[in-house]
């Protein structure tokens, strides 16, 4: 129990960020323009989201909204399954605080409030014409840091350490039993 508990409290800490980072940036940045923080390569520029991450456009904002929500769910079955497994839990937590952060945002606005507005080397290929990053907002953040941290947990955690451990302490399964 006390590791839902601290899930809830990693989940409620990313809402609260977020939700405070984007109140900040519509009082301060509405009808200005953007204020650089490292010169222009880190600049706050109040921008609004309908889409989904990285500029997509898949439908209108309520779709994104309602697949939020489902996903949503799915991550907080992953969060009850993985619990004991802390590096998880803490990653997964944070995955669904920022999507809190951004349900949030759809329900009382009908879009995204984004403001972190990062430059990265010009990017032409494929059609693609990038010049900057996508402006993005804590929750963002939290969700793409948390994805890092898992791929690195699972492509550089020994196999040992993946296993559930038994009542003893030792591992339910050797490497060579059958899951």
């Amino acid at each position: 129990m006390k590791r839902l508990f601290l899930a809830l409290a990693i989940l409620a800490i990313v809402v609260v960020a977020d939700q405070t980072t984007k109140l900040w940036a519509v009082e301060t940045l509405t009808d200005k323009p953007s204020i650089d923080i490292i010169g222009e390569a880190v600049r706050f520029t109040l921008v609004y989201n309908e889409g989904g991450a990285m500029g997509t456009r898949l439908g209108s904002s309520n779709v994104y909204l309602f697949l939020s929500i489902a996903v949503l769910g799915v991550i907080g079955w992953f969060i009850f399954s993985h619990r004991m497994h802390l590096p998880s839990l803490v990653a997964l937590s944070s995955v669904a605080g920022g999507a809190v952060g951004n349900i949030i945002d759809r329900i009382r606005l009908g879009k995204v409030t984004d403001f972190i507005d990062v430059d990265i080397p010009d990017i032409h290929m494929l059609g693609l014409d990038l010049d900057r990053w996508w402006t993005f907002n804590v929750a963002d953040a939290a969700i793409s840091c948390a994805i890092v941290y898992l791929l690195f947990v699972f492509l550089f955690q020994k196999e040992k350490e993946a296993l559930p451990a038994g009542p003893n302490g030792s591992s339910a399964h050797s490497p060579t039993d059958p899951l």
